[in-house]
């Protein structure tokens, strides 16, 4: 049997240091639920999809995103464990 890679280059965010797949596919579910809401596409397309082209618009950087660090609370909120 053939060992066939799990990455596809074609879906990755292009400034994305990780290459984190999990990353490209949250990028593109939030911005194909902006198309269903009314969004207009960033690209000219042929297809009907919010799915379909929030995946071509997100591999292609058109679309803008944020990393944000994990919010850490100071140690004196945290409860005391005996």
């Amino acid at each position: 049997m053939e060992n066939v890679s799990r990455t596809n280059t074609n879906y990755v965010i292009p400034d994305d240091e990780e290459k984190s797949m999990y990353r490209f596919i949250i990028v593109a579910a939030k911005r194909a639920r902006q198309l269903q809401g009314g969004a207009r596409p960033a690209l000219p397309t042929s297809s009907k999809k919010a799915t379909v082209i929030a995946i071509e618009e997100v591999r292609r950087g058109l679309v803008k995103y944020e990393i944000l660090s994990p919010i850490v609370e100071p140690a004196e909120l945290l409860p005391e464990v005996f």
